[in-house]
């Protein structure tokens, strides 16, 4: 089984629970809650409380906006402990990392309410003659969006903060297996005082997202998840003319050159491949070190690996808690195993572990061959796989060899081959002695099947506005010239 087709066993899932959506602990395997998806009459009234709401919302003041936006982010500060429990308890997120995520929320929330006016300001444009010429944005409706389980929180803020503040409102189709998340989201935002329709959880199934997408009402989409889904939203949406932002996978590089500090690259190495259990998009999965450091990196790397504690996410000395879900682990362990079968070498892990809940030992991997899922595929767990290149052009063809363009983190001293990495290496991303991470002041997405559009920056901001090109005349005449 592949990552993506982890879709289609949660829908299985819920046909043998007769439809429901189910909240399962991850650490244990036991259901906490179970919902049901909404009926077609319940859809359409959110629908069309949306639709209604638009015609007010967008005419409210950036300092409303704001107003509300600052209040969401007290919201998050003030109930942070409950709601990273919440995370921690739906998909296994480490209660620390649960703890940063909501307040990473919290900074979305905050950024878009200092910014947005200003970035969203009227921009004049000089041109010759008479006429007063300037380029104006303007809020486009309701904004779907379909989100993951793996940051369950920051996701949807980092959509919902910019969204709601251009004017738009949102309507959140979550990740199935965090309906709880969903729900908890959509009180904060009524908590902060936005009106009521402005941003609703929808608690409905995979295949309810086809005929939210093929409502008028409904005038664009956002995605973030598998490629597979990715197809498929972009598909049906560009049948009814709708702009859509996809966030894919990645297989992001984490290249090591000779000029590196290998001791502090090994480190942030382990930190960047079992961010969040290993489940990012982000997370760096192929470790590519050149000849001069790779013995020094490699035995770091997994000496860092083996150290890692795995074990219950809400016990604050866990490293490394559960995969998501028994699939994802079948998953995981399938592609390790058949990678090992393919010729590549098991330095260190490489097994499920013997315990409730869906865990994984860390694992390293070295040598995959070309046909090994650790050479072509994601990895979506605590597993990293190590390659050799003799320099830096190697380095280069290793890290583009992927059908994902994500991010890329590069270790160099050497400023002509930072330079040369940040214009070689294929990313939407790429960070030089650091690991890979978003910022809410930074543009985020990929190239290749690691989707298009952006998230966050003013880019992101500007993803989901009319951008109106206004033309005042000052004096009779005006423009004369066609297209």
């Amino acid at each position: 089984m592949s990552i993506t087709d982890l879709a289609d066993a949660r829908r299985r899932r819920a046909a043998a629970r007769g439809g429901a959506i189910a909240s399962v602990n991850p650490a244990t395997g036991g259901t906490v809650r179970t919902f049901e998806p909404l009926a077609g009459p319940e859809v359409d009234a959110r629908l069309a409380r949306a639709a209604e709401t638009f015609l007010t919302y967008r005419t409210t003041t950036f300092a409303q906006r704001a107003g509300w936006l600052t209040r969401a982010a007290e919201v998050l500060d003030a109930q942070r402990e409950s709601l990273a429990r919440l995370i921690t308890t739906e998909m296994g997120k480490p209660i620390a990392a649960a703890r940063d995520e909501i307040g990473k929320s919290a900074w979305g929330c905050r950024h878009y309410a200092e910014h947005a006016e200003r970035l969203l300001a009227d921009e004049p444009v000089p041109t010759t003659g008479t006429a007063r010429t300037f380029v104006r944005y303007e809020p486009m409706g309701p904004i779907l969006a379909v989100m993951p389980w793996n940051f369950p929180f920051w996701q949807v803020f980092r959509f919902a903060a910019p969204a709601l503040m251009a004017g738009n409102v949102a309507l959140l189709k979550h990740a199935s297996n965090v309906p709880q998340c969903a729900l908890a989201i959509e009180r904060v935002f009524q908590e902060a005082g936005f009106p009521d329709g402005v941003f609703q959880a929808l608690l409905v199934t995979s295949g309810q997202v086809e005929t939210l997408l093929d409502d008028d009402r409904v005038v664009a989409a956002t995605l973030t998840g598998s490629e597979r889904a990715g197809v498929a939203v972009a598909a049906r949406a560009g049948a009814k003319l709708k702009k859509t932002v996809l966030e894919l996978g990645g297989s992001d590089p984490f290249i090591v050159l000779a000029s590196a500090d290998v001791e502090r690259a090994a480190a942030t190495a382990v930190k960047a491949r079992v961010v969040n259990n290993g489940q990012s998009c982000i997370a760096a999965k192929r470790f590519i070190a050149v000849d001069a450091v790779y013995d020094a990196f490699e035995a770091r790397l997994v000496r860092g690996m083996r150290a890692l504690v795995v074990g219950d996410p809400m016990d604050a000395g866990t490293d490394v808690g559960p995969l998501v879900s028994d699939e994802a682990l079948e998953a995981l362990d399938t592609q390790v195993q058949q990678s090992v079968a393919a010729g590549a070498r098991l330095l260190t892990g490489g097994r499920r572990l013997e315990r409730a809940g869906c865990y994984y030992e860390p694992t390293v991997l070295a040598d995959a061959p070309p046909d090994a899922p650790a050479h072509r595929d994601e990895l979506f767990g605590p597993v990293a796989t190590l390659f050799r290149a003799r320099d830096v052009a190697e380095a280069i063809a290793i890290a583009n060899d992927t059908a994902f363009g994500l991010g890329a983190s590069v270790w160099t001293t050497d400023p002509s081959e930072q330079a040369r990495c940040i214009a070689a290496l294929q990313a939407g991303l790429v960070f030089v002695n650091a690991m890979v991470a978003s910022d809410p002041r930074l543009p985020f997405g990929g190239v290749k099947r690691s989707g298009y559009g952006r998230e966050l920056g003013v880019h992101g901001l500007r993803e989901f506005v009319n951008v109106k090109t206004v033309w005042v005349a000052q004096s009779a005449g005006g423009a004369s010239s066609t297209e």
